[in-house]
């Protein structure tokens, strides 16, 4: 009888059976009759097993790995008997110290296995903290048994999506969400509802990954709370869900919960894209903690100098040696764990251009750890969006190695939207550009439109409303003297400086805000929507809020007049989208191509047809194609003067021109369902500083011909030029 010799320990270590490990994977894994251990470091000349009792967390055992269990630079041990509901683990690890040998090796610490699935410590978001323990971050193994009852991922085409970026907690937590969970994964599926009918059917969720809200944390004398690491753009896991997100985290469940959340938003039909950042580290500089990296192996894992510091690429103290293979490995191991484990839809790489730089800092002109994301099989349907810049000063907006896959956040479709929303001058032409999908950036490779991610407005600076009430950054909550944010915000507060009674100035604010959501919903490419700036959400004129855990940060769920007003043109802009083929085809369209009717694909107007005026705040454009045999036509402008414009229309080819929006129209008549709005006749009168889309319809088509457009009173903006 042949008896499996591998199932059985060898020898038995501080009172635990154990035998040589498995090298592969890296990480905890459950083996028969027992858990796995294997980690890396190049540097380390001994390494043991800490383990400690999950309630309570005293030490429960520490295993020296024996060096016969070593495989290369790799140390791994199977403990048997270890319950994974019981325990926490964490790593030491002797070896070099000094500077010089640009290794920080230490055997006073436990280290985070940087691989581990979970992570306690930071349970309850805000929780009381013990500033003693010199070890507050563990890992834990956790059971894969989720069954995810059939879920598959919606697949929506790229140039189908609409994006909308959002903070986990805070969606939900403020006092008027109405969910029985707030600020939590659980939470936020309360408010699938919503989501289904502002029409979004993709999410971006700021990181998620593992962090520490206490990290930089410091008493605020200005706001007398705390400042603390809201965003959480400071990885402590990559594997592990942030527990704190979770209402079971304090159980450990939040594994559980954070599928739950996906497999709900897949049942909906909304995707789930990932903000990840792979760019630096929790650990900062010389100065910061060693809590993984550092102490395992700081050289493979960290851009170094020559001298031993560290290159600081990201603006926060550190750059990982992302094409180290290594580092390269670890990337897409953890890529392919969140797709293939917590079915992932995508993920926005922050800060990408450090992605690309090799061990040097320089950038490299075929990055492998891009090459390598791109071609893996794993993450083959995953959607890739890339930060296409550093603060190191890298800027490859159009020219990031994206080998065929990533999609880029399109920082010109930004910064040209919000010039030509504040009626800068001579913006024509390159607003123009960004709405046909920026082909000065993406007609090259065949990347066309969905390359670009267009937005206006994101976590990071104003938010929508704060861009048309504010001209300059108003940060001295921060408590850093209104020295951090960017200053060039690109805003302009139509005539006052923040909040005001003036009705006729807010009635601007309300319509710019029209204009801008209408802009990037018929462009072509993939639009971006802030999470609150369909309802006027403002932080006061903060544009860098990543400290505040307060009611600036949440989204305020009372509805009033302007911000129910802005829901309603949202959610049927988003309507007017999907309903026009024609703003989300994959392709640029182009001027010596016919689209239907003979007429070509793009056609450019000024106050008369075809003669447009680039140096002029007007930009009209007619839109042809045909789609699965069905013609769609389209014109719109864009008046962002003080002044009204005239405008002779195109003929319409086959058909009528009819109104769907207007944003220089009361309310209900600024927007209509697709086909609903009102018959335009040969000229149009586009108020100042609004914009109007129209659409052809026919006999087969249902329009209301007999309805009344009702302007604003273009007298009465009593506005200064910006």
């Amino acid at each position: 009888m042949n008896t499996r010799v591998d199932l059985y320990p060898t020898e038995e270590i501080a009172g635990w059976l154990t035998r040589p490990g498995r090298v592969l994977p890296y990480g905890p894994s459950l083996v028969p009759g027992g858990v796995n251990f294997s980690i890396f470091s190049s540097v380390a000349t001994s390494c043991s097993l800490v383990l400690f009792h999950r309630e309570g967390g005293a030490l429960l055992a520490e295993l020296p790995i024996p060096l016969s269990y070593r495989v290369g630079d790799v140390w791994a041990i199977t403990v048997f008997g270890l319950n994974p509901e019981t325990f926490t683990y964490g790593f030491r690890l002797d070896g070099p110290q000094h500077l010089a040998a640009t290794q920080r090796c230490d055997f006073g610490r436990i280290l985070l296995d940087p691989r581990s699935r979970a992570i306690t410590g930071r349970d309850v978001w805000g929780a009381p903290v013990d500033w003693t323990d010199k070890f507050p971050y563990r890992g834990f193994v956790v059971p894969e048994d989720y069954d995810w009852r059939g879920d598959r991922p919606p697949g929506h085409s790229p140039e189908d999506l609409i994006i909308y970026e959002m903070h986990v907690r805070g969606f939900t937590q403020h006092p008027n969400s109405g969910v029985a969970h707030p600020g939590t994964y659980a939470g936020l599926v309360e408010k699938i509802p919503y989501l289904l009918d502002l029409g979004v059917n993709c999410v971006e969720l700021l990181p998620v990954f593992e962090f520490d809200e206490y990290e930089l944390s410091r008493p605020n004398p200005i706001t007398g709370g705390l400042n603390m690491n809201y965003w959480g753009y400071s990885t402590s896991g990559f594997f592990a869900p942030k527990a704190g997100f979770a209402t079971s985290g304090a159980l450990g469940m939040q594994c559980d919960e954070f599928k739950e959340m996906v497999r709900a938003l897949h049942e909906a039909g909304i995707e789930v894209i990932l903000d990840v950042v792979f760019n630096h580290t929790c650990e900062g500089d010389h100065r910061g903690p060693t809590i993984h990296f550092r102490g395992l192996d700081d050289k493979a894992y960290y851009l170094l100098t020559p001298e031993g510091w560290y290159y600081n690429f990201s603006g926060c103290g550190n750059s990982m040696n992302c094409n180290h293979p290594i580092v390269r490995d670890f990337v897409l191991e953890c890529l392919r764990f969140w797709v293939a484990e917590y079915h992932v839809d995508g993920f926005r790489f922050d800060a990408a251009a450090i992605l690309g730089r090799g061990s040097d800092g320089s950038p490299l002109s075929n990055p492998p750890l891009l090459e390598t994301v791109a071609a893996d099989p794993v993450l083959k349907k995953t959607k890739l969006i890339a930060e296409a810049w550093d603060a190191g000063g890298l800027y490859l907006l159009g020219k990031f190695p994206n080998f065929g896959r990533f999609a880029e956040w399109n920082g010109r479709f930004r910064d040209d939207g919000r010039d030509f929303l504040r009626g800068q001058p001579g913006m024509a032409g390159a607003v123009a550009t960004r709405l046909v999908g920026s082909p000065d950036l993406y007609s090259a490779g065949g990347r066309g439109p969905r390359a670009s991610i267009n937005f206006l407005t994101c976590h990071d600076g104003f938010t929508l409303r704060d861009l048309v009430s504010y001209n300059s950054k108003h940060n001295e909550a921060n408590d850093e003297g209104n020295r951090d944010g960017i200053d060039d915000n690109r805003s302009w507060n139509c005539g006052i400086e923040g909040e005001t009674p003036d009705h006729f100035i807010n009635d601007l604010r309300l319509r710019q805000q029209k204009n801008a959501l209408l802009f990037l919903l018929v462009s072509r490419g993939i639009p971006m929507i802030l999470m609150g700036d369909e309802r006027c959400r403002t932080q006061g004129g903060n544009n860098n809020t990543y400290c505040h855990d307060t009611t600036l940060n949440w989204l305020d769920w009372s509805l009033t007049k302007s911000q129910q007003e802005l829901f309603r043109f949202t959610k049927m802009a988003i309507r007017l989208r999907l309903a026009h083929p024609v703003f989300r085809a994959s392709e640029h369209p182009r001027g010596d191509r016919h689209g239907t009717h003979g007429i070509p694909e793009v056609v450019w107007h000024g106050c008369l047809p075809g003669k447009p005026d680039w140096d002029s705040r007007l930009v009209a454009v007619t839109l042809t194609g045909c789609f699965d045999n069905q013609p769609d036509i389209v014109y719109f402008a864009w008046n962002s003067d003080h002044e009204p414009a005239f405008l002779s229309l195109p003929e319409p080819p086959g058909g009528t021109w009819f109104t769907e929006a207007n944003t220089g129209c009361l309310t209900p008549d600024d927007i209509h369902p697709p086909g609903g709005g009102p018959a335009m006749q040969e000229t149009c009168f586009l108020a100042p500083r609004s914009a109007i889309l129209l659409t052809v319809a026919n006999s087969n088509r249902p329009c209301n011909t007999g309805a009344v457009i009702r302007y604003s009173n273009p007298d009465a903006y009593r506005e200064s030029k910006p």
